[in-house]
């Protein structure tokens, strides 16, 4: 039943992003494309999220657990991390970079390990920004998420799906 969804929702994905090729195909790679698709939704609804979490779940305050006390800024990154983590590994894995000779759980680990570069690029480029520059959160996240997307394609298309 899973597989079926998978399948129907994979074709309706591609036929979707696929439409829109020919506009850009001078300009890009369909992989690239299908990157910046499927990366670009992904990362916008991933900015939603934290904007909800920061303004609405956070109330722009700071999180005090047992042991920590997280920024609102941070909090509001790791929960949309938790939520588009899974939706960038399916993507990636399944629309973008297809045919890789890895197995499946290498990838993962692989860009698990993307993932935590990344998080720390998020984490240290948002500290930088909101903390000792003064920018607002939200700008600042924007800012982050383009800097971390240039690295991110880069090592996902020649570590984590590596076809070669």
């Amino acid at each position: 039943m899973f597989y079926k969804i998978h399948l129907r929702f994979k074709k309706l994905l591609l036929s979707i992003i696929d439409a829109f090729y020919p506009l850009f195909k001078k300009l890009l790679p369909l992989q690239t494309f299908r990157y910046a698709a499927c990366g670009g939704g992904n990362t916008a609804f991933n900015i939603f999220i934290y904007f909800i979490a920061y303004n609405f779940i956070l109330k722009k305050e700071i999180l005090h657990l047992p042991f920590v006390a997280i920024s609102p800024h941070i909090a509001a990154f790791i929960i949309a991390f938790f939520i588009t983590f899974p939706i960038g590994y399916y993507l990636n894995m399944f629309v973008v970079f297809e045919g890789s000779y890895l197995k499946k759980r290498i990838q993962l680990f692989r860009y698990f390990l993307v993932v935590l570069i990344c998080i720390l690029l998020n984490y240290v480029f948002l500290k930088l920004f909101v903390e000792k520059f003064g920018w607002y959160p939200t700008p600042s996240m924007i800012v982050t998420t383009g800097l971390v997307i240039i690295f991110s394609y880069f090592s996902q298309r020649n570590f984590s799906f590596k076809k070669t």
